[in-house]
């Protein structure tokens, strides 16, 4: 995925032979594979990687041929940013080469991102919005993690990371990546999306200069009419002081000249954010509302030569030191917090290559940056704009419509396709529901409005972490609240980046008569539970939801959770225990089934990996499969390298950052790391303990990750249905088995896409599933048709 400029600092591996998909039998072949290295670097030595672990006999995934043309040996590898240094002989498992930067590791994870960008099986349209996807995901990577690093090097600290790299090494390696990433979505979009879209799809984005009188005209009109009145042209000189630059905005930044006093003068034009495009008379044409905004200037600074007109953007800091110990409201210290972000030391001056050198410095000396915070961006500095224009172009270039499936136990038979009374279904067994195969609207969502709307419901309790503009579970729980119900939600306001939502959000619950509280002092509520309490003749019954997502219908769209509806009593006891804990002071609730972050959850992880070394040990079945975001808590990954040094064979489904370093002889030859990035973000967590033939199965809320098992309340479910385990056991055989859109990680830090072997079949693990659920649809309908 890099350019051609940049293929030799990238320092390619070559992966020959493929790496074979795994099930979940315990017992399966060997399989070996060797890792050359390019004539750009030189390899580690032979005993520092080890054979791939053995797994199961399934379709051998093999690295695929992206377009991006950047190769070695005929295999291609993503750009690197997380490499790590060589395995010391006689290394301990807390060696910092065993472990992979952070930071460094979520870059590799977006480079993933925007290969969907580059693939040609992905539809043109979606390919735009990939674009403005991944662009959005490195601003906030820079906002948090770049700024998150100068402020620990403005602090003076100098304890380096688990990798062992300094923060000003950190930081420098970060930088280069950004820089590296961003000019790559730049070439992505000129060279390759813009062409096509203009070609295929009649979707053309001009440049002003381009084009003819007639559009000039047309534009001249729009300017005068729509953008000329918003426009603030603010000048900067001795009674005129630098101006605010609010986060992300997109500026102007102009050197003028008085032609008869020869004074030269410094003004800035924000861009108005609120139009993207300017549209041009031909359906489809647009122009960039910056580029007319530039061409037009003249128009602000009559009586003024412009000398120069560039473009620029800012990146603030994100990442605000926070003390919730000693906040008397915290309310009041996020709508502080909110504030001081607003304002917050700007981390990254982004300019395009035309800007003076004069300009860049001034800019560089106002905004209290270095050299090395300016990142020259070739082409659009700003393009979350293609999400329009992939919203407003042909369907036949979109993924194809996907209608999420109503679960049959919750679609009555007959005549029509009302669905009985939900509490009805859920007593008589659990329910496992897959966003977005299955419907979040007609599940989860009607769950709690089923609930709001039942005279038998006494209470309602719930945690949201994020949720939609438009809530209807909100909207349900006023209304629970209006009549007389007990509600009670945990909103949780420290959530990045959505604080002053749930601050509104909060607001409009209290008004209703809604019992809110903020979280806990010190830990950020991310568990997914939802209890209801419903008086069932002369007793009182529990009912709940455990979840991995949010209760959000707009991401249950796209994002792959899972979720349970269980009337079990137990889990109904162990959820009112959590509700007190987290509304009240029950510091040492106890819980019989839930495994609550963070008092018990490394504990009860760290406990099950070592059952499964005793397992091995002794000669019985030992094996682990874990789909999770994120994986970089030292003492789990130390614990893991322990279980592969045992003998455990152990398969990580990890999306996004991976500290753990796979394949290394004596530490984790038997640990295999993949990555899946599709049409959705994999956001469920799963986690299988085979525990000698008696499975030990999760899911929750909770990743792998220091923050979740230190910093945040967390929730996770033992699943006892035979059938809902039967169904995970099959989505994760089917993860395994992904020769589509699976990476495989590498223990250089590579990621190879797989393919599938010579005369074997493709296999998509969302597609798969995408599959399932319309098979179990069409059961569904047959059987209607058969009962009328």
């Amino acid at each position: 995925m890099s350019s051609e400029s940049n293929e030799t600092s990238l320092r390619p591996w070559v992966h020959h032979g493929s790496r074979r998909a795994g099930g979940l039998s315990p017992s399966a072949p060997s399989r070996s594979a060797a890792v050359t290295p390019s004539p750009a670097r030189e390899a580690p030595p032979a005993s520092e990687v080890a054979p791939a672990p053995s797994t199961d006999a399934e379709p051998t995934p093999r690295p695929r041929e992206p377009e991006f043309g950047h190769r070695v040996g005929g295999v291609p590898l993503l750009p690197r940013a997380a490499a790590p240094n060589p395995v010391p002989e006689g290394a301990k498992p807390s060696d910092p080469s065993l472990y992979f930067n952070a930071e460094l590791s979520w870059l590799d994870f977006n480079w993933r991102v925007l290969y969907q960008a580059m693939d040609e099986r992905t539809p043109l349209l979606e390919r735009l919005r990939f674009l403005a996807i991944t662009e959005n995901n490195l601003d906030e990577f820079v906002m948090k993690q770049v700024g998150g690093l100068k402020r620990v090097l403005g602090a003076g600290v100098v304890k380096p990371s688990l990798d062992g790299r300094g923060p000003a090494e950190q930081l420098d390696l970060v930088r280069e990546g950004v820089r590296t990433m961003r000019t790559r979505l730049a070439e992505v979009w000129e060279d390759d999306l813009r062409p096509r879209i203009a070609g295929e799809l009649d979707i053309a984005v001009h440049d002003f200069e381009d084009l003819n009188e007639e559009e000039r005209e047309h534009v001249r009109r729009v300017f005068t009419d729509r953008i000329y009145p918003v426009l603030t042209p603010l000048a900067v000189d001795p009674g005129h002081p630098f101006p605010f630059l609010s986060n992300m905005s997109l500026s102007l930044a102009l050197m003028l000249e008085h032609p008869e006093r020869r004074t030269r003068h410094f003004a800035r034009v924000k861009i108005p954010p609120a139009l993207r495009w300017v549209e041009l008379p031909q359906d489809g044409h647009v122009v960039p509302v910056e580029q007319v905004v530039r061409h037009f200037a003249g128009e602000l600074f009559r009586g003024m030569k412009i000398e120069s007109a560039a473009l620029f953007r800012v990146t603030r800091n994100a990442d605000v030191d926070r003390d919730e110990e000693v906040a008397d409201d915290l309310l009041q210290m996020i709508s502080e917090e909110l504030r001081e972000r607003r304002f917050a030391r700007v981390v990254r001056l982004e300019v395009e290559p035309g800007m003076p050198d004069e300009v860049r410095q001034f800019l560089l000396r106002q905004l209290k940056l270095d050299d090395e915070d300016l990142y020259e961006i070739p082409g659009l500095l700003e393009m979350s704009g293609f999400w329009q224009l992939a919203a407003e172009g042909p369907w036949e270039h979109r993924h194809e419509p996907w209608e999420p499936m109503i679960p049959p136990r919750l679609i009555r038979e007959g005549e029509t396709e009302d669905r009985p009374d939900i509490f009805t279904v859920i007593r008589a067994g659990d329910l496992m529901v897959h966003h977005p195969y299955e419907s979040f609207t007609a599940t989860v969502q009607q769950f709690i409005e089923e609930a709001a709307a039942d005279p038998a419901v006494v209470a309602i309790k719930q945690t949201l972490y994020r949720t939609a503009e438009h809530s209807r579970i909100i909207a349900a729980l006023v209304r629970a609240a209006e009549a007389g119900k007990a509600v009670a939600v945990l909103v949780e306001v420290t959530a990045r980046f959505d604080e002053a939502d749930n601050m509104e959000w909060a607001s409009v619950l209290e008004e209703a008569g809604v019992n809110v509280t903020y979280g806990l002092v010190g830990l950020k509520t991310h568990a997914k539970v939802a209890l209801v309490v419903r008086e069932e003749g002369d007793e009182i019954r529990t009912y709940c939801h455990i979840g991995t997502g949010n209760y959000n219908s707009e991401t249950a769209q796209i994002y792959a959770d899972l979720g349970i509806l269980t009337a079990r009593p137990e889990i109904g006891r162990d959820a009112v225990n959590l509700f007190h804990y987290l509304t009240g002071y029950a510091p040492d609730q106890e819980y019989e089934e839930l495994i609550v972050a963070p008092r018990d959850l490394r504990s009860a992880l760290v406990s099950r990996i070592e059952r499964e070394i005793s397992h091995v040990e002794a000669g019985r079945k030992g094996r682990m499969i874990m789909k999770m975001n994120g994986l970089d808590d030292p003492k789990v990954i130390r614990a893991l390298y322990a279980a592969s040094a045992a003998g455990v064979r152990i398969d990580l489904i990890i999306r996004g950052q991976c500290r753990l370093r796979p394949g290394i002889a004596g530490f984790s030859e038997n640990i295999r790391v993949r990555s899946i990035v599709g049409r959705f973000l994999e956001h469920d967590r799963i986690f299988w303990w085979e525990n000698d033939g008696s499975p030990e199965v999760w899911i929750g809320s909770a990743d792998w990750r220091r923050r979740n098992l230190d910093d945040r309340v967390e929730v996770l479910l033992p699943v006892r249905d035979k059938r809902i385990r039967k169904r995970l056991r099959k989505t994760l055989r089917f993860a395994l088995r992904d020769n589509q859109r699976a990476w495989e990680l590498l223990p250089t830090g590579e990621y190879v896409l797989c393919e599938p072997a010579p005369g074997e079949r493709a296999i998509d693990y969302q597609a798969r599933l995408l599959k399932a659920v319309r098979k179990r649809r069409r059961k569904v309908d047959d059987h209607w048709s058969a009962s009328r």
